[in-house]
């Protein structure tokens, strides 16, 4: 076909979508936008994997494009209460309580656990192997016989670190200024696991992150046992009341979905392919005692 010939066909096609465009309904034949919703959450449902798993799960059953903010607990708290987002998944019970409780939230609905792990060196120089969280912390801050890495961003893992060393007997900020072995960085879980093993250091990290990292890391578990290590994570609704335009519906649904049997099911499975133990347990309508 000659030039001006596709030309011509060119010119009547784009006529014919004009006219379509202009007779048609109100809304017709428009692309209408796909509705979205923001959830901010702690970085080690992430780094785990588990939202990847889950998000494309969620959005094809709601039809809706759901964007996952990587904040750590503090950060997403932040942005819940500016109303920068219609959800958050967190793990610090005592500030989800308070965040509910200041009107900012609708309610705390927990929907998984796992536990904290002090890991650390093979060859334990601490000698903090088989001690309670407490003692363990305690040992490392009176001998400053081995290097700890803190998350220092004010995460639940960084909230849970700092209750320890609450009931080990230390205020955190003398912890601060304990000596050249504490070392706080402000990353995310993942790369502070990285840090501690390319260190030799010891580190607070939740089980699930610690199993998704194992095999790029020289670190073992050295304290695995004691109440004060349950970490829980909730789904917490951003309250309209406070920020109208925040997607509740959404938001419901999401909480309807990670506390399905369903997903449920699914949570209770997850990683038990790969690692041979579940990253995470869920606990739906559970009452757990942090």
């Amino acid at each position: 076909m000659k030039r001006k010939g596709v030309l011509l066909v060119i010119a009547v096609l784009v006529a014919i979508s004009l006219t379509v465009a202009a007779c048609a309904p109100a809304g017709v034949g428009a692309l209408q936008p796909q509705e979205r919703m923001k959830v901010a959450t702690t970085t080690s449902l992430y780094d785990t994997g588990l939202w990847g798993y889950l998000e494309s799960k969620f959005e094809q059953r709601y039809d809706v494009e759901l964007d996952i903010m990587y904040a750590g607990t503090g950060k997403a708290l932040e942005y819940g209460s500016r109303g920068d987002v219609d959800a958050i998944t967190i793990h610090d019970k005592a500030r989800e309580e308070q965040f509910v409780a200041e009107g900012y939230g609708v309610e705390r609905v927990p929907f998984a656990y796992n536990y904290f792990l002090i890991v650390g060196p093979p060859g334990d120089p601490a000698g903090i192997k088989g001690l309670s969280p407490e003692d363990a912390f305690k040992q490392l801050m009176e001998t400053g016989s081995g290097k700890f890495i803190s998350r220092g961003d004010d995460s639940g893992t960084h909230g849970k670190e700092k209750t320890i060393w609450g009931a080990a007997g230390f205020d955190y900020e003398a912890v601060q200024k304990a000596g050249d072995w504490y070392i706080e960085t402000g990353g995310g879980m993942g790369p502070i696991l990285l840090m501690a093993s390319e260190k030799q250091a010891y580190t607070l990290t939740d089980m699930g992150t610690f199993l998704a990292y194992k095999v790029k890391l020289n670190l073992v578990p050295i304290v695995d046992k004691g109440d004060i290590l349950l970490n829980v994570y909730s789904i917490i609704a951003i309250n309209p009341e406070k920020h109208p335009k925040t997607n509740i519906e959404m938001a419901n649904n999401l909480i309807n979905f990670l506390t399905s049997d369903e997903i449920q099911e699914l949570i209770s499975n997850y990683g038990v392919k790969d690692y041979g133990t579940p990253l995470f347990y869920p606990c739906a309508g559970a009452e757990l005692t942090e």
